[in-house]
Parts: C-alpha cells; sequence; structure tokens
C-alpha cells in the first residue's frame, strides 16, 4: 500500500470521491435534523458529480434504515434502486479485500471500514466522505473528509463542482 501516509489536515483534494454509509443513513433519517438536510443536499448534488458507491454502503444503507424503522422496505428498496440508477457503483474483488486486510492489520481500521475504503480507492476515488473515519486522514491516496465540518466546507463544495 504505498502512499499510505497519514496527513494532519485536509489539504486541497479533487476528483473522484466516494460516500460512506453513514451518509446515506442521515438522508433518510429527518430526526437527524440538520446532517439530514446537509446528507440530503450532498447526495442530490453528488449525483450529478465524479461519486462513485459503493455497493456495500448501498447495502448496509438499505439495512440500517429498516432496521431502525426511517423507511419502511419498500420505500428503502426505491431508494436503493434510484441510487444504483444515478451513480456508478462499485463491487469489492479479491484485491481491495487483501488491501483491507492488510488496513485493518496495519492502519487499525475496523474491517468494514477497510472494505468500503480499499473499494473505493480501486474505483479511482482520492476523498472518501465520512463522519465516522479520522478526518484528515490519508490513506493509500484516500483522503477521509467529514462533510459535515464547517472547515471541510471548500473541499466538499470543490469536489461537487467536479
Amino acid at each position: 500500500m504505498a502512499g499510505s501516509g497519514v496527513s494532519s489536515s485536509v489539504g486541497p483534494v479533487s476528483g473522484r470521491f466516494s460516500l460512506d454509509t453513514n451518509i446515506l443513513v442521515y438522508s433518510a433519517d429527518s430526526s437527524a435534523g440538520e446532517r439530514h438536510r446537509d446528507a440530503r443536499t450532498l447526495l442530490w448534488r453528488a449525483s450529478d458529480s465524479d461519486c462513485v458507491l459503493v455497493l456495500q454502503a448501498v447495502a448496509e444503507f438499505y439495512r440500517v434504515v429498516t432496521r431502525k424503522d426511517l423507511a419502511a422496505a419498500a420505500t428503502a428498496r426505491a431508494v436503493v434502486d434510484r441510487m444504483l440508477e444515478l451513480f456508478f457503483v462499485a463491487s469489492a474483488t479479491g484485491i481491495q479485500l487483501r488491501d483491507a486486510i492488510l488496513a485493518v492489520e496495519q492502519h487499525q481500521l475496523s474491517f468494514w471500514d477497510a472494505m468500503l475504503w480499499a473499494t473505493a480507492r480501486g474505483a479511482g476515488c482520492s476523498v472518501l466522505l465520512t463522519e465516522d473515519m479520522q478526518d484528515g486522514r490519508e490513506l493509500g491516496g484516500v483522503t477521509f473528509v467529514n462533510p459535515f465540518r464547517p472547515r471541510n466546507r471548500p473541499l466538499v463544495e470543490a469536489l461537487l463542482r467536479g
């Protein structure tokens, strides 16, 4: 995993990006207040950008929103169908599985976060928008960016403009 260092701040990053499951879930969770509104806007605008969704995140979205009763199964299925229509969706390969396992061992990522990172990386993403991973950390050419932090708004805007 060449280039898997850690940077202390989010610098000028552009290009292809992906969204973590939490962003997708917030877009369906009206009780999340400002995060709900921001996530809905982000998801809508991302559909017109160079955004790749990882199949794992879409599947986790369905599981979480139906398990937490944020949406009926039919509604969640319709949202998933729309995501599949609007976005390029990347699936993991054996190479990404190997990279994820190494990231767990060498960088202490949780397994599922590592799979999401490795798949997004394999799809050519330079940014993973996520609230769950260390904001500003760069791993293997992918920078984790919390889109809800005000200091990251210029970067998120640049990604959304393409």
